[in-house]
């Protein structure tokens, strides 16, 4: 399928659609630190550019998931809640939301539960990609520091948390060269972060990412975006950690389309879209990769990928087609309809 700049957007017709943006409760309450305020600010300016994108085709409001979630949207009649929530505590925050609409039967957009849950635990995610014969670095987890004993991992050494996202638990420093600095980082996590942490293979490589548009066999994979960490400051990890994304993001190159030969391209679009479907993902979700000789290694996969206006890599993969910022936000809204059947004539924008 070919996704383009003019595509017809169909609606419904009869009846308007209302729709809920809903968000997390404030972060910073659970993560008091420089990383929970920066994600909640990021949150609420996504909130506010999917409101704007979407007010003129449809009635639109803005809520925040907290107790009194559900009662308000019985209460405003809510057809559709477009998903921005990661949950703020717990090992399946993700999935959380998605759970609550489902049992209440109300429709949103993005994976269910039961993807979310796979794709937010890196554990889970990486025993399924190496059952499926999809390249991902090797890896090991651990919960305490006795269970560094044996370690066979060579080092560096890329320690994460298992269930964060947004380049949370992810700093300069979490790319380890030796044993010392390995101790003092576990040690770190493990007293902020759910256990276990994981103790990954680092691969040295350029590094993709890919974004994904669709459900089943209708899949589209958008320009795959190059992410270029060569402009760095010397010091910097070439890691996609906290630090790059937000105190360094102007050292940060991103190359559109990524600057390999086709066959490359093919190779990571393929790897991608494997992914994609083994953890059953559906509508949206971005695929980050690392290439090392003739493999795409997944590192992992955003269930719940940013929507930033300005910042975010699908936003820029969806301008290098043409494709502005409300036609990306209506698509994927139109991409949910369609699975839910809440399209006439089944029309999402997308022209076979």
């Amino acid at each position: 399928m070919i996704i383009t700049k003019d595509a017809e957007q169909v609606f419904l017709r009869g009846f308007d659609l209302k729709i809920a943006i809903v968000v997390d409760q404030p972060r910073s309450s659970i993560l008091n630190n420089e990383e929970g305020f920066q994600e909640d600010q990021q949150s609420h300016r996504m909130m506010g550019y999917i409101k704007e994108a979407l007010s003129s085709d449809y009635e639109v409001i803005c809520l925040t998931m907290d107790s009194s979630l559900i009662n308000r949207l019985h209460e405003e009649k809510v057809d559709l809640v477009f998903n921005l929530c990661n949950g703020i505590r717990g090992e399946a925050s993700l999935s959380q939301l998605p759970a609550i609409l489902e049992y209440e039967g109300i429709p949103y957009t993005g994976s269910s539960t039961i993807p979310h849950g796979l794709a937010y635990n890196k554990i889970f995610s990486g025993k399924i990609f190496k059952a499926s014969d999809i390249p991902t670095p090797e890896f090991i987890y651990i919960s305490s520091l006795e269970e560094l004993e044996g370690v066979k991992l060579d080092f560096p050494i890329l320690v994460k948390p298992k269930d964060e996202g947004s380049s949370r638990g992810i700093q300069n420093d979490s790319l380890t060269f030796d044993l010392p600095s390995l101790k003092h980082k576990v040690v770190e996590n493990l007293m902020k972060f759910n256990p276990p942490m994981i103790l990954s293979e680092y691969i040295e490589g350029r590094e993709y990412t890919a974004g994904i548009l669709g459900n089943g066999s209708d899949l589209e994979v958008l320009p795959i975006l190059e992410v270029d960490f060569s402009a760095l400051p010397e010091g910097m990890n070439r890691i996609y950690s906290f630090e790059a994304k937000f105190a360094f993001d102007e050292s940060i190159i991103y190359h559109l389309p990524a600057r390999v030969d086709k066959k490359t391209y093919e190779m990571i679009s393929d790897t991608a879209v494997r992914a994609f479907r083994s953890l059953g993902m559906r509508d949206y979700a971005r695929v980050d990769m690392r290439v090392k000789g003739d493999k795409a290694y997944v590192i992992e996969i955003n269930s719940l990928p940013g929507l930033d206006k300005y910042n975010s890599d699908i936003i820029k993969m969806a301008k290098a087609i043409g494709m502005d910022y409300d036609d990306l936000i209506k698509l994927i809204v139109n991409i949910a309809r369609k699975r839910l059947n809440l399209l006439e004539d089944n029309k999402i924008g997308i022209i076979e």
